[in-house]
């Protein structure tokens, strides 16, 4: 179950984060949302 918050983000990591978003749309053929990149990024991160 997904649960909206609202957390701020540095600038810096906001547009790694957008970079990332693009290079995923570029690779699908579907869009790929802001919150899907950081919920994958965390999940990614917090694998260790």
């Amino acid at each position: 179950m997904s649960k909206r918050i609202t957390i701020m983000l540095d600038d810096d990591l906001a547009v790694k984060l957008r970079k990332i978003q693009a290079e995923q749309i570029k690779k699908s053929d579907k869009s790929v949302s802001f919150s899907h990149v950081i919920n994958e990024t965390l999940k990614e991160g917090l694998k260790a």
